[in-house]
């Protein structure tokens, strides 16, 4: 049932939305789950009126499929849309860390050492939910530091479908061990203060997320086909 704060003035709607949203982007609501109006509305205590809303606004964000007579179901994203969302991030990341090379302040620098921190360490306990946390701060604030507006903007418009990628990816892939190392080359890449050497670094991390997904999907296809 959703929490309703008196402090918070949004409409009904508006939080029904919300919370439908976060719920398939961390992947509470696994893809292809059935959105069912009646039950949603009976999880939440609203009528089905705010869930039809929402669902209709969550279609045309791409995050719900509506079929005719069948239902609303999350949307599915397979690996062609995860190779197609690290595509758009190793070139944009690669970008803002070149610029963060000249343009991270000290300051900044050393926040990042701590988040780096945070994230090895909860790899090392295997804290899935703190991984996703650090792990989407240490590449937001890269790009923060980069200071460049038109830059933000456009890693903005992507950060929902990379959310909905990073809950899905430590999920399924194994590959979190060698983040601490990849991370640690873009740091020091960055405090260098070589541009090209940090872009490569950011690059080679990213690509490397982009070929355990086009394996891994290798992998479920010819499992699938057994």
């Amino acid at each position: 049932m959703l929490n309703f704060d008196i402090q918070n003035h949004k409409p009904l709607r508006e939080m029904v939305y919300e919370e439908l949203k976060i719920q398939i982007l961390t992947g509470a609501i696994v893809p292809g789950t059935r959105m069912m109006e009646v039950d949603l509305a009976e999880e939440m205590g609203v009528s089905r009126t705010p869930i039809r809303e929402a669902i209709r606004k969550l279609e045309k964000e791409g995050l719900v499929t509506i079929e005719p007579r069948r239902g609303a179901y999350a949307s599915m994203i397979s690996t062609q849309d995860m190779v197609e969302i690290l595509e758009v991030r190793q070139d944009l990341e690669g970008l803002a860390a070149y610029f963060a090379a000249t343009r991270m302040t000290p300051v900044e620098m050393e926040e990042l050492r701590e988040v780096a921190d945070h994230y090895n360490e909860a790899v090392a306990a295997g804290n899935m939910k703190d991984m996703i946390r650090y792990d989407t701060q240490f590449h937001r604030m890269i790009v923060d530091s980069c200071n460049n507006k038109i830059l933000v903007n456009m890693v903005e418009q992507l950060q929902e479908l990379v959310l909905r990628f990073r809950y899905i990816y430590y999920d399924n892939f194994k590959g979190a061990e060698n983040m601490p190392e990849e991370h640690r080359e873009i740091i020091e890449a960055i405090a260098s203060g070589d541009e090209t050497r940090a872009r490569q670094a950011a690059d080679v991390h990213i690509d490397r997320l982009k070929q355990m997904v086009i394996e891994e999907g290798v992998q479920q296809n010819l499992v699938s086909e057994e």
